[in-house]
């Protein structure tokens, strides 16, 4: 993204938080928005449920994403193609976020499908290794006594999968998941090329959507761009 792109979407997140504009048809929000990002798809559904454990062994649920929208997505340390370039797009709109207010809004969180290798060693290392901070990251794995394949387990709740080859290679999709701050699945971003500025502005909208999820959530989701 050029320098003027990233200024000129850090200004539109301010105004955003300031006031809001004047809203405009469902249908038109999603006209505009799906031509600005074909690699979106608008969700509205229940999390998938999990108790994970984060770094420093402190257990996990969706329930704790209550209040804060969450970008979520799954990879594993020694994948050394899509997973470091995901962590790194990643890294790239967590950087814009947290130059705004959002930053005590928004959470980053990266779960480990190779729960055996990824120790809290790892874990610990690998946000900041690919840019990532720590201030508002996570990196989550099983549980004690879970199943070593309950998080690829969930990577197919989230709708793709992870599949453990014979040399213990993952293939897998990249998919980023959004949450928003009522526990509501809100959207996914496939792939890498999707524009970092793009889930910067949805993120937002979902940081400003203060009731609770109803009907008509896209015509509310408009107000704020």
């Amino acid at each position: 993204m050029s320098r003027l792109n990233r200024r000129g979407a850090l200004a539109a997140i301010g105004a955003t938080l300031a006031a809001p504009l004047s809203a405009h048809s469902v249908k038109e929000f999603e006209d505009e928005f799906y031509a600005k990002e074909q690699y979106f798809q608008a969700l509205d559904e229940s999390v998938p449920d999990f108790t994970l454990r984060d770094a420093t062994g402190k257990l996990v649920r969706p329930a704790d994403f209550l209040g804060k929208v969450t970008i979520l997505h799954f990879i594993y340390s020694r994948c050394t193609d899509v997973c470091p370039l995901h962590a790194e797009k990643l890294a790239e709109v967590q950087k814009m976020i947290n130059q705004t207010p959002m930053i005590n809004m928004v959470r980053f969180i990266s779960i480990t499908t190779d729960p055996v290798r990824d120790t809290p060693e790892v874990l610990k290392t690998y946000g900041p290794q690919h840019g990532l901070d720590p201030v508002n990251w996570e990196f989550l794995t099983i549980a004690p006594g879970q199943p070593e394949d309950t998080t690829r387990k969930l990577a197919e709740a989230f709708g793709h999968k992870f599949t453990m080859e014979s040399d213990g290679t993952l293939t897998h999709g990249v998919v980023t998941h959004i949450i928003g701050k009522f526990e509501r699945w809100q959207g996914n971003f496939h792939g890498l090329e999707f524009q970092s500025v793009n889930m910067l502005m949805f993120v937002n909208a979902l940081t400003n959507d203060y009731d609770k999820p109803q009907p008509g959530f896209w015509d509310r989701v408009w107000r704020w761009f």
